[in-house]
C-alpha cells in the first residue's frame, strides 16, 4: 500500500506542475511572484504554507463574481493569498488579516505595498477567536462577504460557528487544506508509521471537519480538490 500511495503522490505532483506552469504562473501578478519567491528564500519548505498560484487565482475569480468588498483572512503566513485577495477587491475593499505571527506577515508586506494594496489590508496580530468575538461585540455580525481560513486545524469547527455569524447570508467561508495531501481518504491501516508521523493529528481533525460540514444544513458546500483541498461554504441562513 505504501508504494501505491507514493505513486499517487508523484502523479499529483506532475499534474500540479503542469497546471502551474501552463496556466497559473503565466498569469501570476508580478508582486505575487516576488512574494512567493521571497517566501521560498526565507522559509524554504515551510513556504508551502502559502496557497499555490492556481488556488489563489480561483479564489480571486470567486471574489470578483461575488463583488466582495469586505473579507477576513484567518491565518496569513507571508500573505500570498492575502495579496491575491486585495488585488481582487475594489478600491474601497477591505481584507482583515488575522495572525499571531507578525514576523511572517512582514516578510510579504513590502510586496503588498509595492503592489499598491496596503490601504486595503488591516493586519491584526491576535488569536483568531479573540478577534472574531470582538467583531461580533462591535456589531459586525453579517457584514462580511467572504472569509478564507488557513490556520490551526484544531479550531476550524470553532471558527466555523463564529464565522457563520460574521459572514452575510449568501457569503462564503473557504477552508484550506481539507484534503491534507489526500490522506483524509485513507484508513489508518493503509498508512505506514512514517506517513502517520509526517501528517500528524491534522488528518483526523480534517476528517472530522469534512464530516461536520457535509452535515451542516446552514451551508451549501462544495469540497474541491484544488491545492491541498478547498471547502467552500455558502451561508444559507
Amino acid at each position: 500500500m505504501k508504494e501505491k500511495y507514493s505513486c499517487t503522490i508523484l502523479q499529483s505532483e506532475a499534474l500540479t506542475k503542469y497546471l502551474l506552469e501552463t496556466s497559473a504562473y503565466p498569469r501570476e501578478h508580478e508582486q505575487l511572484k516576488e512574494l512567493r519567491n521571497a517566501s521560498v528564500e526565507k522559509y524554504e519548505q515551510l513556504s508551502v504554507m502559502n496557497v499555490p498560484a492556481d488556488e489563489a487565482q480561483f479564489l480571486s475569480m470567486i471574489l470578483k463574481l461575488m463583488n466582495a468588498k469586505k473579507t477576513i483572512e484567518v491565518g496569513v503566513f507571508t500573505g500570498y493569498s492575502l495579496l491575491a485577495t486585495a488585488l481582487s477587491l475594489p478600491k474601497d475593499g477591505k481584507v482583515i488579516a488575522i495572525d499571531p505571527d507578525k514576523e511572517a506577515y512582514e516578510t510579504g508586506l513590502p510586496y503588498i505595498e509595492k503592489a499598491g494594496m496596503a490601504h486595503k489590508v488591516q493586519f491584526i496580530d491576535s488569536d483568531a477567536m479573540v478577534a472574531m468575538k470582538e467583531f461580533l461585540d462591535n456589531g459586525e455580525e453579517g457584514t462580511f462577504d467572504f472569509v478564507f481560513v488557513d490556520a490551526d486545524k484544531e479550531n476550524y469547527i470553532n471558527y466555523h460557528e463564529l464565522l457563520l455569524k460574521l459572514v452575510r447570508i449568501g457569503g462564503i467561508i473557504a477552508y484550506d487544506n481539507t484534503l491534507w495531501s489526500g490522506t483524509v481518504a485513507l484508513a489508518d491501516k493503509d498508512l505506514s508509521q512514517e506517513w502517520k508521523d509526517r501528517i500528524g493529528v491534522n488528518r483526523i481533525l480534517l476528517r472530522k471537519l469534512n464530516a461536520f460540514l457535509a452535515d451542516d444544513s446552514r451551508i451549501e458546500l462544495a469540497h474541491l480538490s484544488i491545492g491541498d483541498g478547498l471547502s467552500l461554504c455558502r451561508r444559507l441562513k
